[in-house]
């Protein structure tokens, strides 16, 4: 018997993996904002996977959009990102399971970086003196972050009902309205809406 492989989302299972260490870390540390600035040699790993992988993706996205585009750090994919999804920086994340609602991209309605990404930085290069803000609410926000980008990356995977399997804890949001197809295996669907009026599926 033959095995036939199709291509899957390599960026969407990654992010998948990352979600699963998050459910398995809560089972340790709740998820709650009494916990937010706990800090821990698991939530670092957690974050520099989500932050890496975010720049990976937004140099992809970027490329997406313009396959000239030369953009190579943060700031430059914001400039190209916000030119054509503006609706990123009021995004929301998510996570019904512990009642918390991220809005992971917000700082790039000014011309700060999110504070998940400077903390990712701040402890990758400066840990001695930055460990602690490897903290549960970074580590939240950077995995929101990297969930969010992927909806704006896999647009048409995502309309298409495409991503699956679907995540276990992180729900999206606005700009994203959430349903399910009525046929097959009964996948999400996540419609971008043009007036960035999003809402969950019923």
């Amino acid at each position: 018997m033959g095995i036939q492989e199709a291509p899957t989302p390599q960026h969407w299972n990654y992010f998948l993996a990352l979600e699963g260490d998050v459910v398995r870390m809560s089972r340790y540390l709740e998820l709650t904002t009494d916990n937010f600035e706990s800090y821990s040699l698991e939530l670092m790993r957690i974050i520099f996977g989500a932050a890496s992988e975010v720049d990976v993706v937004s140099k992809r996205l970027c490329q997406k959009l313009n396959e000239k585009s030369k953009a190579d750090n943060i700031s430059k994919y914001k400039k190209e990102i916000l030119a054509a999804y503006p609706q990123i920086t009021s995004a929301v994340v998510e996570i019904p399971r512990f009642g918390l609602t991220l809005t992971p991209w917000e700082q790039w309605k000014t011309d700060a970086s999110p504070l998940w990404w400077r903390a990712y930085n701040n402890v990758k290069h400066q840990r001695h003196t930055h460990f602690a803000e490897a903290s549960l609410k970074h580590t939240l926000n950077a995995v929101a972050g990297l969930f969010g980008l992927l909806l704006f990356y896999y647009r048409e995977e995502g309309q298409n009902g495409q991503l699956i399997p679907d995540p276990v804890i992180f729900r999206a949001g606005a700009p994203f309205h959430v349903d399910r197809l009525a046929w097959g295996p009964g996948a999400k669907v996540y419609q971008l809406l043009p007036d960035g009026d999003g809402s969950q599926e019923q």
